[in-house]
Formats: structure tokens, sequence, C-alpha cells
């Protein structure tokens, strides 16, 4: 729908000089009055008479590529400015009231008349969340600037911008899956077969539990499905709880596990596995495994919108019982060094058969000045030290230190994560959309490598 406007005069003393020239005139004939009436007047209809032709005939047209991004990725807008009038648009001010931090698409142009001007603008998607592109306002006015002529659009789009996907170093999910690769639940027995029946032979799976009736029937290697065999889901439970982070905006503990849980979702989701999500920040979010990119959509529209809240996790782990059935992978991520209370509700999880992984961000490192980038070696269960970035200083070395330890003689596999572990990472590459890659040949031609995934306009407003 277009917007209409009317003309609004700048300023009343025009029309105050008008008439009293006017008056003047009729009581004491002159001349020049007379010259300065007209040359008055004429200004003042020739003025309105633009003005109202542009507010009648000019419209905006703004397109958009990519429906949702992630941080990094670069966005671009389409404008175009039709102007159906016989009067041109010597000036043209077009102000953007997105929401999306750092972008702006305002401009001022000109458009003759019985005509269109195009532009393009372009931004970095900078911070997670769910933003608007628009409304979109036009001002212009007359040559004389007598008038001023604003038009508004109130069409908007909803933008995403999803946490980054990044590499993630040697960190190890303890397996909730096949026979062999978790523990086995409390008082089952490895031989004891589950009422579920079979499932497709895995590499690993040992030889003596293939069930050769129905592999010789279906002509594929089929085994018993054990009950000590955990199906193999992945539940990530971040820890939100404000009242335990550190660090300031992209240098925060609550950045960091938001691109650490979005990461090792995407990396789970790739593997092939049911993957879930558990927050609380405003609101609780408790998304149940599944696979597929419906499920990525999901787990990455919950973590664009996934903010400080004042659930703590112990709160979070004590309404986990119901997936212990499912003898799934519990990924925890916490910046909660002091452990206190989770600590103690996940015991009863161990021991209905979750098996843990424990990703502690050490909040000492996420305060200004704090951090050397040092490697600290993190045991896991099986006794074997997987290094990662890790900085544990004095201050907050005794919490570290204290946690590790409980989680040591529980068997849970723990790793220490740091501030400078994105950093690190130079290959890590968040936010490609909307970027063209070039490469020059010999004989100085540009050719391109990679193009933007959808290269299609979508239209805000026209």
């Amino acid at each position: 729908m277009k917007p209409t406007s009317q003309p609004q005069l700048n300023s009343r003393l025009l029309p105050f000089l008008f008439f009293l020239l006017l008056f003047l005139q009729l009581i004491a004939p002159y001349r020049g009055l007379l010259i300065l009436l007209i040359g008055l007047g004429g200004a003042w209809l020739v003025s309105y008479l633009w003005a109202r032709s542009l507010a009648d005939s000019l419209h905006l047209v703004r397109e958009m590529r990519f429906g949702w991004t992630q941080v990094g990725d670069r966005l671009e807008e389409r404008f175009t400015l039709v102007n159906d009038s016989w009067a041109p648009g010597l000036w043209v001010e077009v102000v953007d009231h997105s929401t999306l931090p750092g972008y702006k698409a305002n401009w001022v142009t000109g458009v003759g008349g019985d005509s269109q001007n195009r532009w393009r603008t372009q931004g970095v998607c900078g911070q997670r969340g769910l933003y608007t592109l628009g409304p979109t306002s036009l001002r212009t006015g007359d040559p004389f600037g007598l008038y001023t002529v604003s038009l508004h659009y109130p069409e908007s789009t909803t933008l995403m911008v999803t946490p980054p996907l990044v590499p993630l170093p040697a960190i190890k999910v303890a397996p909730g899956g096949r026979t062999g690769d978790g523990r086995l639940l409390p008082g089952t027995m490895e031989r004891t077969v589950s009422a579920a029946g079979v499932r497709d032979y895995l590499p690993g799976d040992s030889l003596r539990w293939i069930h050769w009736r129905t592999s010789a029937r279906r002509d594929s290697l089929f085994v018993h499905l054990l009950d000590g065999t955990p199906t193999g889901d992945w539940w990530i439970f971040l820890d939100m709880d404000r009242s335990v982070q550190a660090g300031q905006g992209k240098d925060s503990t609550s950045e960091h596990a938001v691109i650490l849980a979005a990461s090792l979702a995407d990396r789970g989701l790739r593997s092939k596995r049911a993957v879930g999500l558990v927050t609380s920040g405003e609101k609780l979010v408790w998304l149940p495994p599944q696979e597929g990119e419906g499920q990525r959509w999901r787990i990455l529209r919950a973590l664009a919108l996934a903010g400080p809240g004042s659930q703590p996790l112990s709160g979070l782990l004590s309404r986990a019982r119901p997936i212990s059935r499912q003898r799934a992978s519990l990924i925890i991520i916490t910046p909660a060094v002091s452990a206190g209370e989770w600590i103690e509700s996940l015991v009863p999880l161990v021991r209905l058969g979750v098996v843990p992984t424990v990703l502690l961000l050490d909040p000492d490192s996420f305060r200004p000045g704090r951090g050397d980038g040092r490697s600290t070696a993190v045991p896991t269960t099986d006794g074997r030290s997987t290094a990662v970035p890790a900085t544990v200083s004095s201050d907050g070395s005794g919490d570290v230190r204290r946690t590790l330890a409980l989680l040591a003689a529980m068997g849970v596999t723990r790793y220490v994560i740091t501030r400078d572990l994105l950093d690190q990472q130079p290959e890590a590459r968040p936010g490609r959309e909307g970027e063209w890659e070039w490469k020059i040949t010999a004989t100085g031609r540009a050719v391109p490598v990679r193009k933007p995934g959808d290269l299609t306009w979508k239209k805000i407003l026209s």
C-alpha cells in the first residue's frame, strides 16, 4: 500500500507576508508591491504544486537477499526510488529504521522527473538476535524549500542472525551410543537383548551380537539391540544463569557458551545424530533430540535469542530425569566453576545411565587483563589427557580444580574452556553468506571462485 502525504509548509511567515502584501496593495496600490506580491505568490504556488506532485508520484522499492544469516555474514539490500511525476526530486532523504546493530541504510540522493534511481547498501551482521529491516521513511521537498514531503513505509521484515558455527578443538563427547561406546546401565548385563529388536550393523560392533536370521532375510548385517546400549542422542544443556556469567559483550562466557552450543549441535547433526537443546534465559527452551535441517534451524533460532536468565543449572538438571530413560549423552556447558548444587543434581542422572560431558568455561579468563593463552592438559574419563587451550589463574584456580576433581571422581569427561579457545582457531571463519571469492587468471581476468548461495531478491516493500 502506497503511503500518502500532504506537503507540510515549513514556515508560517510565508502566508503572513503574502496576505500582508495583499492588504497593503489593496489600501495603497504600488507597482513594486504588486511585483513582489506576484513573485511571492507564484513561488508559493509552484512550490506547492511541485511538492504535491512528488507526494503523489514518489515511491520506494526495498529488497534484500538472504532471509537469515550468521554472525559475520554480509547483508545486502537494493533500493529503487521511482518518480512518476514531471517534477524532479532534487533531493530525497531515505531514513532507515532497522534495528540491526551497526547497520543503517540511510541515504540522500535525487531522482529526475519520470525516472528512477537504484542503489545498494551492504553491512555485516555482527551480533546474534532477531531484528527488523524497516520501516522506512522518505523526505523530500520543492526547490525553494517552502514545503516538505514525508512518506512513511511501515512494512518491515524480520532478520534472524544466528550464532557462528566454528571449528572446535578436540572435544570428544562421551558417547551414549552403541555397545562398547558408553557405560552400561547399572544392573544390566551386556548380553541382555532389548525388546526393541535389531538395528543396522555399525563398524566396531561385536560379531557375536549379529542377528544372523534377520541379516540373511534382509541381505544386510543386523545386530541385536541391547538393553545396556544407549541411543546416542545428544542433549545440550546450556547454562545461561546470569549470576555465574563473566565478561562483557562478545568477550563474555554467555557468548562463548552459545557459540560452543551451536557448533556442537552442528557437529552432532552432521554426524547423523539426534540433537536436543535445553537452556533457560528469559524463558525455558526445551527442544527434544531430532535429526535433520529442521532441527538445526530450531536450535540456531533458540540460541540466537538466548540471553541471561535467573534459572540456575541445578534447576535445569533437576528437570532432566526423563532423559535418563533415553540413555543419552548429556553435554553441559557452564561457567559455574563453584560446583555447588549442580553437581548434586548431576549425580542422580549419572547413576541412571546418562553419560555426561562437561565443558567448564573458566570465568576468570574472561575478565579484563586475564588469560595468557597457554594450554592445559585436562584428564578424561579413560585416564588420558587432552590438551585444550586453558588458563586457570590464581584467583579462580581453586574453584576450577575442585570442580574438576569432583567430576573426575564421578568418571565424567570434562574440559576447561577459556576465552582464547575460539580466538586461536585460525581456520574459524564464521559467516560467509553474501560474499564473493575471486581469483585472477594469468591474463588478468577476474573469475568467481565462490558465489553466494542465494542471489534472489526478496521484496520488503514495493
